[in-house]
């Protein structure tokens, strides 16, 4: 069982920056591939950015591109989403999530692949 906890939302203007993290709880983070999402209102959850065991090849929605880092500190069970440039459709609901992975460098794009969830932060970006 993993639990994650999201931090770092909240309201910025355009052009602006916010760092999200995500705790994990347990001993095996490292065994987990990692993924932030965000979802709209009455939308699906799409896959902002995606990070293997290894942190070898980040994955980022094109939207995002250029914009957003995901990274992640294995000795401190935390996965990052560093947001530059932020933009109004940026807004939404920021989710991570954790898929036990059998390989270091795989990565995972669709939510229905993650096996737990964290509770959610809220980006309003403002123009």
């Amino acid at each position: 069982q993993v639990q994650l906890v999201e931090s770092g939302g909240g309201l910025v203007q355009a052009g602006g920056s916010l760092r999200l993290s995500c705790a994990a709880s347990g001993r095996t983070f490292s065994s987990y591939a990692m993924g932030w999402f965000r979802q709209d209102p009455g939308k699906e959850r799409d896959l902002v950015a995606g990070i293997s065991r290894s942190a070898t090849n980040p994955h980022y929605a094109d939207s995002v591109k250029g914009r957003f880092t995901i990274s992640r500190d294995n000795a401190k069970n935390t996965v990052y989403l560093q947001m530059n440039s932020l933009k109004p459709e940026d807004t939404a609901v920021y989710y991570c999530a954790a898929k036990n992975a059998r390989y270091e460098s795989s990565w995972f794009r669709d939510a229905y692949n993650y096996d737990y969830w964290g509770q959610g932060t809220q980006v309003t970006v403002s123009s």
